[in-house]
C-alpha cells in the first residue's frame, strides 16, 4: 500500500472514485502479505498487486464494480484443482480481499493518510472487512486523533486503543470484536494497517562493503545511515542518493540515535578501537539484529574484549558475528547479499537453508 499511495492520493485528490483491493487474511503458501494492494482508476489504470499475477484479473473486475455502486465486498481466492489457470492461486495459498470505493464520501480520511504516510509520520487505518458493521467503513488513527469512524462509539474506542498499540510496533493484521467494541466477542472483524516510519538500518565503517550494504539496505526498504569516524571516508559521493552519511565517532553517534525493535545495526569497521565501544552501546539497546564483520579469530577477540568490558553470556548472544550466511561471498556486493538474506531469514523465521531442501509451505503461516 506503501508504494501505491501516492498515485492513489492524487486520484482522491482530484475526487475520482476508485476501487481499492487489499489483502486482509493469508493461508499457506500465499504469494503477497496482508496490507498488500491493488487500485483500479480512471480510465482503468491499475496500480500495485495482490497476488503477483495469479488472480488479477478478476480483482481489476471486482474492483471496477465496486467503484461504480459503492459497496464493499469481502472475497476469497484459493488453488482451483479442477484448472490451474482457473481464476485461483496456483502457487497452493489463499488470500481474502476487501474490495471497497474510495471517495471522499466512503473514506473522508484517506487524503489526510496519504499525507501523513508521505510525511513519515504513523498512522493507522482500521477498516471494518465483515460483522455487523458497516463493511469497508474506516478510522484512521494517529498517536494523537483520529478520523472517521466504525459505526459505534465503543467500536472506536476499543479500535483506537489496539491500533496505537499495533502502530508501536509496526504490525499489521486482523483484530476481532464485538459490535461495541466487546473484546471477548467476535462478530466485528477489523483489519488494522499500520504505516509506520521505515525501519532505520544503521552501518557503521564507511568502507565499499558498507556502500553494497547501504544499497541493499536501501532497496529493502530501510532509512539507512552510514557512520564512520574518518571524515575522509564519510562523504555522500560514495554512498547511494538517499543514504545519510555520517561523520563521527560510531558509539557517540549511537548514544545519541533512537533504536527500537525494528532497528538493524551493521558493524563493518572490525577495528577494536571502533567495535568495542560500539558494540558495548548497541547490545544493550533495542534492535532487531547487530551484525559485526571480521574472521572467526577477530570475532574470537572482539568477544572477549566485549566480556571485559562488562557484556553478559545474554547479550554477547544478540551478536551476528562473522556477519551474514554462508553463500560464499567474496565482493562488497555478494557480502552485501549474504547480510541481507541473514537480516530476512532473522525478521521471518527462515532457516537460510535452500528451498529445495526443506520440505512444507514455502511460505509457513504467519501471525499478523
Amino acid at each position: 500500500m506503501r508504494e501505491v499511495l501516492p498515485v492513489l492520493g492524487r486520484w482522491y485528490a482530484a475526487g475520482v472514485p476508485f476501487g481499492l483491493a487489499t489483502v486482509v487474511g493469508v493461508s499457506r503458501s500465499a504469494p503477497r502479505d496482508p496490507g498488500a494492494a491493488m487500485a483500479v482508476g480512471p480510465d482503468d489504470e491499475v496500480v500495485g498487486s495482490v497476488s503477483g499475477g495469479c488472480v488479477e484479473g478478476a480483482v481489476f473486475e471486482l474492483a471496477q464494480a465496486v467503484a461504480e455502486d459503492g459497496e464493499a465486498r469481502l472475497e476469497t481466492f484459493g488453488y482451483s484443482d479442477e484448472d490451474a489457470f482457473a481464476v485461483g492461486l496456483t502457487c497452493g495459498g489463499e488470500i481474502t480481499l476487501l474490495v471497497r470505493a474510495v471517495t471522499p464520501e466512503h473514506d473522508p480520511g484517506f487524503g489526510a493518510v496519504a499525507d501523513s504516510v508521505a510525511a513519515g509520520e504513523p498512522v493507522t487505518v482500521a477498516t471494518v472487512t465483515d460483522g455487523p458493521a458497516p463493511r469497508g467503513a474506516t478510522l484512521a488513527v494517529w498517536p494523537d486523533r483520529t478520523l472517521g469512524t466504525l459505526g459505534t462509539s465503543g467500536l472506536d474506542a476499543a479500535v483506537t486503543a489496539d491500533a496505537r498499540g499495533e502502530l508501536a510496533l509496526g504490525a499489521t493484521g486482523l483484530r476481532h470484536y464485538g459490535p461495541e467494541g466487546q473484546r471477548r466477542e467476535d462478530s466485528v472483524s477489523v483489519f488494522l494497517q499500520s504505516f509506520a516510519p521505515p525501519p532505520r538500518m544503521l552501518v557503521f565503517g564507511a568502507i565499499d562493503y558498507a556502500a553494497a550494504v547501504a544499497r541493499i539496505g536501501d532497496f529493502l526498504g530501510y532509512r539507512v545511515t552510514v557512520c564512520d569516524a574518518r571524515p575522509v571516508f564519510a562523504t555522500p559521493r560514495r554512498f547511494p542518493e538517499g543514504v545519510e552519511v555520517v561523520a563521527a565517532w560510531p558509539h557517540r553517534y549511537l548514544q545519541e540515535a533512537a533504536t527500537d525493535e525494528r532497528t538493524v545495526i551493521c558493524v563493518l569497521t572490525h577495528d577494536p578501537k571502533f567495535d568495542v565501544p560500539l558494540l558495548t552501546e548497541a547490545l544493550r539497546r533495542p534492535a532487531a539484529y547487530i551484525g559485526a564483520m571480521g574472521s572467526r579469530r577477530t570475532h574470537a577477540d572482539r568477544a572477549a574484549r566485549l566480556a571485559e568490558a562488562g557484556l553478559t553470556e545474554g547479550e554477547l548472544a544478540r551478536l551476528r558475528s562473522p556477519v551474514g550466511l554462508d553463500l560464499g561471498a567474496r565482493t562488497p556486493e555478494e557480502v552485501a547479499v549474504s547480510v541481507a538474506a541473514e537480516i530476512v531469514a532473522l525478521r521471518w523465521g527462515g532457516s537460510g537453508a535452500p528451498l529445495s531442501a526443506t520440505k512444507g509451505a514455502v511460505h509457513p503461516n504467519r501471525s499478523s
